[in-house]
């Protein structure tokens, strides 16, 4: 999927280069019609030659096949099909994170980051029984042990806080927690997709993400 995404940019890049008068609005017109089987205008012709609109076309239908084939569907899904599909994986990963199950988006970042190079999950306990109300982030509490729980520590005071709060707050609500680390943490969590970060004109501030599950 790589290679290819990278053969399309630069057949994109390349003839934008050659005749600046292109523009992607206009060659994925062109597409839209080629796909549709519908006659091109004169103008349309033009793009076409000009953009070698059939190879990007091609490139399109090489990089959705391995798209396909990375998810193990068929090729030949329609957009119903398709969108059948994804929301049904969705609903699975929004099931495994609220067992405490995170699968890698970005491995060769995370792993590291959470202090594990082999597996393919990240497994979080605990996650389930996080709570659901706006509790305040308040009275300190004991800083775990492990990194793992204080992963879910850290997740569990951002889920409780009514607002987006500043690593600061964050660390202040464990006993022996230290500031760096909890930044460290929480940078995990966002690149997870389970927090997110805020520039305010107070600084960085952090929240929970909501609505998690699978990229789609």
């Amino acid at each position: 999927m790589r290679a290819l995404a990278e053969r399309l940019n630069v057949h994109r890049k390349g003839r934008q280069a050659a005749h600046p008068e292109l523009t992607l609005t206009g060659m994925y017109n062109v597409v839209a019609k080629l796909r549709a089987g519908e006659p091109l205008t004169e103008k349309e012709h033009v793009v076409h030659e000009l953009g070698l609109v059939s190879i990007l076309r091609e490139l399109h239908d090489a990089l959705d096949a391995a798209v396909l084939d990375a998810y193990g569907w068929p090729r030949a899904l329609d957009d119903e099909g398709l969108l059948e599909r994804l929301v049904a994986l969705n609903a699975e990963r929004a099931a495994e994170e609220a067992r405490g199950v995170v699968r890698w988006l970005r491995p060769e970042f995370q792993r590291p980051l959470a202090g594990d190079a082999s597996s393919e999950v990240l497994e979080l306990p605990g996650l389930s029984a996080r709570p659901a109300g706006p509790a305040a982030v308040g009275t300190p509490s004991k800083w775990p042990v492990t990194l793992s729980d204080r992963i879910a520590a850290v997740r569990e005071a951002l889920d409780a806080a009514p607002e987006a709060v500043d690593t600061e707050r964050i660390a202040r609500r464990f006993k022996g927690a230290g500031r760096a680390e909890v930044a460290d943490i929480l940078a995990g969590l966002t690149a997870l997709g389970l927090a997110m970060s805020l520039d305010t004109s107070e600084g960085r501030r952090w929240r929970a993400a909501r609505g998690g599950g699978a990229p789609t």
